[in-house]
């Protein structure tokens, strides 16, 4: 992403899809105040779908600390999780008031995630209260955005299969998701109920996603 010049570096013009190791300590507090904005919506003995990525699992994290939601009683979880990231997985395995469902496929390295036409067989087979799921790029226009394919058809599957989609992106990076396109086209913005963003989104911006029905929430 740098450019060696005497003295220093300079960043390229070019927006790699970085492996989400090197992620993971980027905007930690605009990601917590989105994560908690996102499990606030979500009520007891729902199912929620969570693509991989870093925001994501700082939803499945603020999930965690919702002590107030409880199951129907008998083998009703508080909450069942449809995923195709591994690492979510992992994390929420040791809940046990949270169900978790992986979807299946062929495992991608850099976000963790299960890819590939294994993974549509289980969401198409469910239904779910909500998706959260996280973007490279989402325009008010051309909908949400991310670099691979693969994942753009697995999360697209996730969406057509929920009643209520939400799009998670952190506004405050060095080159904004907002605004942007990249390669995969996951939903087209009709799709989108809500989008959860941070404070440091340009409002004008903001305006034309609320103007296109989608609920904005900066936070």
């Amino acid at each position: 992403m740098l450019t060696r010049t005497r003295g220093g570096a300079v960043p390229n013009d070019i927006s790699y899809d970085l492996p989400i190791r090197y992620k993971t300590t980027r905007q930690t507090a605009e990601k917590e105040r989105i994560a908690a904005e996102a499990a606030a919506m979500v009520e007891s003995a729902w199912v929620v779908g969570l693509n991989g990525g870093t925001t994501t699992t700082a939803v499945a994290r603020a999930l965690t600390l919702r002590e107030d939601l409880g199951g129907l009683g008998g083998d009703v979880p508080a909450v069942t999780v449809v995923t195709n990231a591994l690492n979510i997985a992992h994390e929420l395995s040791v809940r046990q008031q949270i169900k978790v469902v992986l979807t299946g496929g062929v495992l991608r390295p850099q976000s963790f995630e299960l890819i590939g036409s294994l993974g549509r067989l289980i969401p198409e087979r469910i239904r779910l209260d909500i998706v959260f799921f996280g973007v490279n790029a989402i325009d008010p226009v051309d909908g949400a955005f991310v670099y691979h394919e693969d994942q753009a058809s697995i999360v697209g599957l996730l969406v057509e299969h929920a009643e209520r989609v939400v799009a998670v992106a952190v506004a405050v990076a060095d080159r904004s998701k907002l605004g942007r396109h990249v390669f995969s086209q996951i939903c087209e913005p009709d799709q989108i109920d809500v989008l959860i963003t941070d404070v440091a989104a340009p409002p004008n911006l903001l305006r034309q996603f609320e103007d296109a029905g989608i609920d904005v929430r900066a936070v």
